[in-house]
């Protein structure tokens, strides 16, 4: 197919100039720059959306600097359109012309769109978060697996009614002390995996996904600079080996605030975009620094995009509430994407901290439906419903449509004494928005930055206070039935709980040390959650181990004492009593 439509745009190339006619019978495409973007990425590829890539036809593709662009045609693999890949990149600041025979969605001549490349001002900084301040006990080690040290947690509310098994917690400590990563705890607290990420990056976003009929783990990993991410999205299935990695298009780095996995086995990711903009609006350099926020739907099986949306073609620099920056080097994150969800309609919301707004948008033209909150709401707002900051906006469309969000309301400036959970509701008709219920710690919590709201499907909401080390459950009345935070002064971008089953495709690691008559056991597996005790083989011989005890797992590491031995190995076993794993053998030291 590949070649097939090679050839077809190396034929669109010899009558350039000369795009087809395009008939009323013509189907209408989504193309991607939208017709009229300004944003466009030096590396864009065109993606046709709507029809298969075999009946694109004749493309011809010009810069008004570079000339006609020979490329290739790539198949989504949905087989409902494709991209035309240019053989070298676009020149920044020009205007590319596309002809086709295609009826175009927004092109205002048929079969023939315009889009501007944008100058880009290089890659974002590294800046990562400083580490958290030391405290007593802030971390855990492992005699059987000290490559981990993750960041220690204490529950200091229980749950008194958590279920039969209770949902595990997700969190992404970012701020150390000494490793960042990803971790699931369990309903108790008690660390069940982590996976850290190399030093100076740090993981955003774990939770629980489906992905090709299988529950999955995502997260975002990456580094950090000027409060947004430049990373890769990662999947893993539930032996915790990758299945997929999932990279932005056209030259952009996934971003830490969004990673969605679709039924139809795309990606929801964003990006951030340094490019010269002119910000005179603002009484700003006309050539400043400023962040386009960027979604993009990746198609993960090919990586090929099937929909980009840029900020700053749809909403203006002047709604924002940041406060201007000093010099045009500095990036100006004007709009500052957070979250992004596919409604029931198959439009998008997007939420934007530093507009105060959440944004319905079509996701074929790109084109913004209604606004919630900031500067050009489309909906009257109540004064209990007003937020600043906000992150994570999900609408609920089940019965009347409501939305729940996370509104820091910490700033700078300072909005609201406290941070909160809230889920407003919106009509339609009278076009208002009214506050249903707020969740609010106590002690008061101020989050900054980050941040989240998870409707859990009893009716509780599970708080993560982003910036605060807390994590929280609150039932319908807004009473706290969960409390939990970081030993330290650590964050997570979001929290989350999830049902898991994980069962490693790793061995248990174990290690044994002697003194006098005693041998010390210590034995883990990280990311097994149905390890219910553990077996001990033992012997003065590697080739002849027997059983000498069995013991209830304990944690995430557990000890065991046995009678002095030379050799140990240890076997998992479930709550029935079956082997689920069995280590390798260790010399005890």
């Amino acid at each position: 197919m590949a070649a097939v439509a090679a050839a077809s745009v190396l034929l669109g190339l010899a009558l350039a100039g000369c795009g087809g006619s395009v008939s009323a019978a013509t189907p209408t495409v989504a193309v991607f720059p939208v017709p009229g973007d300004r944003v466009a990425s030096p590396q864009t590829q065109i993606a046709f959306r709507g029809v298969p890539i075999g009946q694109v036809g004749k493309v011809v593709v010009t810069g008004s600097s570079s000339g006609v662009h020979t490329g290739r045609f790539e198949s989504d693999s949905d087989h409902d359109g494709g991209s035309f890949m240019p053989t070298k990149p676009f020149v920044p600041g020009e205007v590319v012309t596309v002809r086709t025979s295609l009826r175009i969605l927004g092109a205002q001549t048929p079969g023939t769109f315009h889009f501007t490349v944008a100058t880009p001002s290089g890659s974002i900084p590294a800046m990562p978060l400083p580490p958290a301040s030391r405290v007593p006990g802030d971390e855990l080690t492992f005699h059987s697996r000290p490559d981990l040290t993750p960041a220690s947690v204490e529950i200091t509310k229980e749950d008194p009614d958590p279920g039969p098994d209770g949902d595990d917690i997700f969190l992404t400590p970012q701020q150390g002390p000494t490793q960042n990563g990803a971790m699931i705890l369990d309903k108790q607290g008690t660390l069940l995996w982590f996976q850290p990420v190399p030093e100076g990056d740090m993981a955003a976003d774990l939770q629980v996904q489906r992905f090709q009929g299988q529950h999955v783990l995502t997260w975002w990993q990456g580094y950090s600079g000027a409060g947004v991410g430049a990373g890769e999205d990662v999947i893993e299935d539930s032996s915790y080996r990758q299945i997929a990695v999932v990279h932005a298009a056209n030259g952009l780095s996934a971003d830490l605030h969004e990673f969605r996995l679709t039924p139809q086995g795309t990606a929801l990711i964003t990006a951030y975009y340094p490019v010269y903009w002119n910000a005179t609006d603002l009484h700003m350099s006309s050539r400043q620094i400023v962040l386009d926020s960027v979604v993009q739907e990746i198609d993960v099986k090919t990586g090929l995009l099937l929909f980009q949306w840029d900020s700053l073609d749809h909403v203006p620099l002047t709604d924002t509430y940041e406060p201007i920056v000093n010099s045009a080097g500095a990036p100006y994150d004007y709009f500052h994407i957070n979250s992004v969800q596919f409604q029931q309609d198959g439009n998008l919301l997007i939420s934007a901290r530093n507009t105060w707004a959440a944004y319905e948008v079509d996701h074929e033209s790109g084109q913004i439906v209604w606004t919630l909150g900031g500067k050009s709401s489309s909906y009257k707002l109540d004064s209990g419903a007003e937020f600043a900051f906000q992150h994570d906006v999900r609408l609920h469309t089940d019965t009347d449509p409501t939305v729940t969000l996370f509104d820091d309301g910490a700033g700078p400036p300072k909005i609201h004494q406290q941070s909160r959970g809230i889920t407003v509701r919106l009509n339609g008709k009278t076009k208002t928005a009214t506050l249903v219920s707020e969740d609010v710690h106590s002690p008061a919590l101020a989050a900054s930055f980050e941040g989240n709201v998870q409707e859990l499907p009893g009716g509780d909401d599970f708080v993560g206070w982003g910036q605060q080390p807390y994590f929280s459950e609150f039932n319908s009345q807004g009473q706290v039935d969960f409390d939990g935070r970081f030993v330290g002064d650590n964050s997570s971008y979001r929290a989350y709980r999830f049902p898991w089953v994980g069962t490693p495709s790793t061995l248990p690691s174990v290690a044994a040390s002697t003194s006098g008559t005693s041998t010390n056991v210590y034995v883990s597996w990280n990311g097994a959650t149905r390890v219910a005790s553990w077996r001990v083989l033992a012997g003065a011989g590697a080739d002849a181990l027997q059983a000498v005890t069995t013991t209830a797992k304990q944690g995430f590491e557990t000890q065991v004492t046995i009678p002095a031995q030379a050799y140990v190995q240890v076997q998992a076993l479930d709550s029935a009593g079956r082997t689920l794993a069995t280590s390798e053998v260790v010399h005890a030291t």
